[in-house]
């Protein structure tokens, strides 16, 4: 059925202007056909002039710097990242680097890869494929937040070791390769919803599937060499409650308040939420030590951890995550649903812990 014939009541978006598009859709269509000529396809809210809210094309994208698309070539969707030419210049050459190899093959390696860099008027355009919060869908075991546990650590060892300070490794910049997890994908705005914004989007659990967590956005991070001083004034992003940040005249070393951003989005979206997560307090307490000069390196956090996860039972990782505030007979009901799902993994062959 087209629009023409379909008599519904819509509403048309106007809240950006008399067009319905935003002043930032609108920068980046101007250079429309350099991204046409480089293989892809935006939305129809780009390409037609029509704007209904409860339709697909209705819903523009959250944030003026970033814009979706379509690789015309195989349907990949992906996201483009304007990164100002003159300072982003040290945002884009650590991208490049950690998307080289060998270092973009290696397991360790959790940096969301690089489809191509395009050069478009006074920016440069990154494109990396279309991902998710790390936390959505929302955990379901144990077991799920230990793979991820698992993968941050090591993903931000990795990049110690580099020489890599990241500076805002906080919730906004962890991400979920959701490549197998959501086949059909996902609308870009809504991501609850199917591509076309025809229902929700179907997908697989984590413990199914057994996805990667990905690190984004580079543009506080710094790289050191071997023989540099580590020194520089904290970077305010994501995550403002770092105890050095109340002496923001005086630089600190980065590394250390690395880990304390790790370990406070454990403590925050993790301990915090939900029952269970003792078996965490002593290394997420060290890692969020007041003092930076306390706290553990990335590489004892990884050994800590991996002793913490092997000493959980399989019966621990396969429970389900409840929230504190859960009430009772919600608990009891959805345990009912979890237990059946977990009989039907171990049948399957299903990890307790899906690491990829």
């Amino acid at each position: 059925m087209t629009r023409e014939q379909d008599n519904t009541d819509y509403s048309v978006s106007r809240a950006h202007g008399p067009d319905g598009l935003t002043s930032a859709e609108k920068r980046w269509l101007e250079h429309r056909d350099v991204f046409e000529a480089a293989g892809y396809r935006f939305r129809p809210r780009h390409c037609c002039g029509e704007f209904f809210l409860d339709r697909e094309d209705g819903k523009p994208y959250h944030a003026g710097h970033l814009l979706d698309a379509t690789r015309m070539s195989d349907g990949q969707q992906v996201i483009m990242k304007k990164i100002p030419r003159r300072e982003g210049v040290q945002e884009l050459e650590i991208v490049q680097y950690l998307c080289s190899e060998p270092y973009a093959s290696d397991p360790r390696n959790h940096t969301a890869q690089l489809s191509e860099v395009l050069s478009v008027a006074e920016d440069t355009v990154i494109v990396i494929p279309q991902l998710r919060p790390y936390d959505s869908p929302p955990f379901q075991t144990f077991g799920e937040a230990v793979a991820f546990f698992s993968q941050i650590f090591e993903g931000l060892l990795y990049m110690h070791e580099l020489g890599i300070a990241h500076r805002d490794c906080t919730h906004n910049n962890i991400m979920l390769d959701s490549s197998r997890m959501y086949p059909a994908g996902f609308h870009p705005n809504k991501i609850d919803r199917r591509r076309d914004f025809k229902g929700r989007a179907k997908h697989y659990t984590r413990t199914q599937i057994r996805p990667r967590y990905l690190y984004i956005d580079f543009g506080l991070s710094q790289r050191y060499g071997p023989e540099d001083t580590p020194l520089v004034l904290p970077a305010r992003g994501g995550d403002k409650t770092a105890p050095e940040h109340n002496d923001y005249d005086t630089p600190h070393d980065p590394f250390p308040t690395d880990v304390y951003y790790l370990g406070n989005l454990v403590k925050e979206r993790f301990m915090a939420v939900y029952r269970g997560f003792e078996f965490m307090d002593g290394l997420i307490n060290d890692m969020t030590d007041p003092d930076p000069l306390k706290r553990p390196k990335m590489p004892e956090v990884v050994d800590r951890f991996k002793s913490t996860r092997a000493a959980l039972s399989t019966w621990k990782l396969r429970a389900r995550l409840a929230k504190h505030d859960e009430a009772v007979v919600a608990c009891l009901w959805r345990s009912v649903g979890h237990y059946i799902r977990s009989v039907g993994y171990i049948v399957g062959g299903k990890a307790a812990i899906p690491d990829p």
